[in-house]
């Protein structure tokens, strides 16, 4: 069973950044061996995938967020982050990371583990 806890959101301006945390207790394998990704939802609308490692750290991003956003995680913490740089109004959203055994990648169908998510807000 994995426990994942989100910080950092928050309202900037565009082209602003902020720095996601996602810190994970984790009771059954070793953080390492999941796959994590960052979801974003906006009010009436689907959640969508943002930015995904895999167990070999491989990175994926959205298009939408490529050159702009970074995943990484400290495996010895158990913290899972997302770096955001040149922030826009379109990435006002509230932020949820994710871990799961077998699943990896921007598909948030099926996913075992969330977190309670954190809300970024970007004006204009």
């Amino acid at each position: 069973r994995v426990q994942l806890v989100e910080s950092g959101g928050g309202s900037v301006q565009a082209g602003g950044s902020l720095r996601l945390s996602c810190v994970a207790n984790e009771y059954t394998y070793g953080f390492s061996t999941y796959c994590v990704a960052w979801f974003r939802q906006e009010p009436g609308k689907a959640r969508e995938g943002v930015a995904a490692l895999d167990k070999e750290g491989r990175e994926t991003y959205a298009d939408s967020v490529k050159g702009r956003f970074t995943i990484s995680k400290d495996n010895a913490k158990k913290t899972l982050y997302l770096q955001m740089n040149n922030l826009v109004p379109e990435d006002t959203a509230m932020y949820y990371c994710a871990a799961d055994y077998w699943r990896c990648g921007l598909v948030s169908d099926g996913v075992d583990y969330w977190g309670q998510g954190t809300q970024v807000t970007v004006s204009s």
